[in-house]
């Protein structure tokens, strides 16, 4: 407890915490398009549940921190790829941030597959109770690849587990608020969707990249993000401007 009366527990704590709101952007994102497929009624409960087991799922994690950075290691290394002198590593890390990449690129494709089909109406198919666990699964999946890089990136900032643990809450807590505040957003406007869901096939592309161990610096790819929804903002405004505009014609 001592660590609380020091000034820089809480500089560090805040550092963690806007860190781990950052990098959970895409994540809030993926959550707001996958629960918009369930009826009004249950998407709040279903993001809860959800975001609060990937939350236990972190501080498991983080609690077995020795396991966790043991996924870095690589499990497969040669100097001499197919004889071309071709040096490649692989760990475990490696190959969830690739399965996670592949996953993402298919899921998004397959959203914008269904937007573009002119007979697809998400109203009119309810989700079974099994497709309901199936959504929460599918934010937990995708919380705990996400949460690789933050976690590994924690590490580097501080060892105290115990700021880890409440930086992941307070997070965690922001995303349970701004969750349904976004998913509102997306559902009321259809074209946010299809360019939410272009993002999270570049970030699905970065975190393949990412496994073959390039690296592309995450601030361009939020900075494409913002600078288009920017562009989209005053697309809307524009229509909106217009649809006012015939109405005051007629």
């Amino acid at each position: 407890m001592e660590i609380f009366f020091q000034f820089e527990t809480y500089i560090a704590l805040l550092t963690l915490t806007f860190l781990e709101i950052v990098l959970g952007v895409d994540n809030i994102i993926f959550i707001s398009i996958v629960t918009n497929k369930v009826h009004k009624e249950e998407r709040q409960k279903i993001r809860t549940i959800g975001l609060l087991m990937a939350m236990i799922l972190r501080i498991i994690m983080l609690l077995g921190l020795t396991w966790f950075i043991s996924l870095t290691q690589p499990i497969f290394e040669s100097n001499n790829v197919f004889n071309l002198g071709i040096y490649i590593s692989i760990s475990i890390k490696d190959i969830i941030l690739a399965a996670g990449g592949i996953f993402l690129i298919v899921k998004s494709a397959m959203e914008i597959s269904h937007k573009i089909d002119s007979n697809f109406d998400a109203d009119s198919t309810p989700l079974s109770i099994v497709s309901l666990y199936s959504v929460i699964w599918q934010i937990v999946a995708i919380d705990f690849i996400f949460s690789i890089d933050s976690i590994l990136t924690a590490i580097g900032l501080t060892q105290e587990v115990l700021l880890m643990i409440i930086a992941v809450v307070i997070s965690i807590i922001v995303m349970i608020i701004y969750a349904s505040k976004i998913s509102n957003i997306i559902e009321r406007y259809p074209s946010l969707e299809i360019l939410a869901l272009s993002f999270l096939i570049l970030i699905g592309f970065n975190l393949i990249v990412e496994a073959a161990h390039y690296e592309i610096p995450k601030g361009y790819i939020y900075f494409a993000l913002f600078f288009t929804l920017g562009v989209e903002y005053v697309n809307i405004i524009f229509r909106n401007v217009s649809k006012k505009k015939i109405k005051i014609k007629e």
